[in-house]
């Protein structure tokens, strides 16, 4: 436990981030879970509509600073491969 004051306010602001950051991460994973879960069933509109959900929640989260830009990239490129190799 933090000895000074305002170490202890530090301690303390750094578990709020870090709940509230989780709290979004799960945010995105869930998105991305759900785009997945829809490009692999047979509705074409329902994947494209949750695609279209996820991509803007994963640039919040680079947006945030709670992901790496390339971590990002990485999930909407592998999102829209999948996407694509459905089939038009």
């Amino acid at each position: 436990m933090a000895n000074i004051k305002s170490a202890a306010k530090k301690a303390r602001q750094s578990e709020k981030h870090r709940q509230h950051n989780a709290a979004m991460r799960t945010r995105m994973r869930t998105a991305i879970k759900k785009a997945m879960k829809a490009i692999a069933g047979a509705d074409r509109k329902a994947a494209d509509a949750a695609y279209s959900a996820a991509v803007p929640e994963i640039d919040t989260m680079v947006s945030k600073g709670v992901i790496h830009p390339n971590k990002a990239a990485r999930h909407k490129s592998r999102l829209n491969l999948a996407l694509k190799a459905t089939g038009k």
